[in-house]
């Protein structure tokens, strides 16, 4: 079974170029999910730009799922299923994640949005998130472990009192989506596989207020946070390099 699959500079360097349509993306879905805004017109917009951008979005290939895009809203913690019949309101926090497979290298990535004015709490949530995915991407360097980005992620998240999931982990990506080897956003460092020069993941921890247990919905798609807290993500492509961790998204 193979563990990981390494990329060479200029594989690399192609990631990069279908993770720079996600970072474009994203910027622009800044201002452009505002309240009232239904998840189907988040969808149409992530859709058509990737395609405007020369690339395919990925997700559109996973068996069994027809969107270009997952939009989570509040408590629903992942693969929340783009709606005509669902809107963003003011003082949601929304998760939009997305694929791009540009010339036949994948990046994924994903953003939690305010929409409009949120509270405090909301806020902390997202900014502690943000914070545990950057000193989980510091610690993806040459001769650390993967259990080193988990706990550096876990003790963040922990130290402010909100919770890991456990159901949902990080991946290898670029030649496909998802690739071995699987990212836990918890444990202890100094544990799992070695982390090597050319190795390219996908880091997206999932931070709960409440505990870090979820349900699947009967779409067989969304989760939820089992009390319904409030939950956010955010997620970026990372290559290891002999220079330190370099952010394809």
């Amino acid at each position: 079974m193979v563990e990981y699959y390494l990329k060479t500079g200029e594989q690399i360097k192609r990631i990069k170029e279908a993770g720079d349509i996600l970072h474009r993306l994203f910027e622009q879905l800044s201002t452009f999910i505002v309240p009232g805004l239904k998840t189907i017109e988040i969808e149409k917009f992530a859709e058509d730009f990737i395609r405007k951008n020369g690339a395919v979005p990925e997700f559109m290939n996973v068996p069994g799922y027809r969107h270009a895009t997952c939009i989570s809203i509040n408590e629903e913690v992942v693969h929340g299923i783009p709606s005509s019949k669902k809107s963003v309101k003011e003082g949601d926090i929304v998760k939009v994640d997305a694929g791009a497979k540009l010339n036949g290298f994948i990046a994924d990535s994903c953003v939690t949005f305010p929409v409009g004015k949120i509270t405090k709490r909301s806020q902390q949530l997202i900014d502690v998130t943000k914070e545990a995915l950057a000193l989980g991407i510091e610690q993806a360097r040459v001769g650390n472990t993967l259990g080193d980005i988990g706990n550096a992620i876990q003790k963040h998240v922990e130290k402010n009192s909100y919770s890991v999931v456990r159901d949902f982990v990080g991946h290898g990506v670029g030649l496909q989506l998802h690739e071995p080897p699987q990212i836990l956003h918890y444990g202890k460092a100094g544990t799992g596989i070695k982390l090597i020069e050319g190795m390219v993941l996908a880091i997206e921890p999932m931070v709960n207020e409440g505990t870090w247990r979820v349900k699947v919905l009967k779409d067989g798609w969304t989760a939820i946070t089992l009390d319904q807290k409030l939950s956010a993500q955010f997620e970026h492509t990372v290559a290891i390099t002999a220079n330190g961790p370099e952010i394809l998204t």
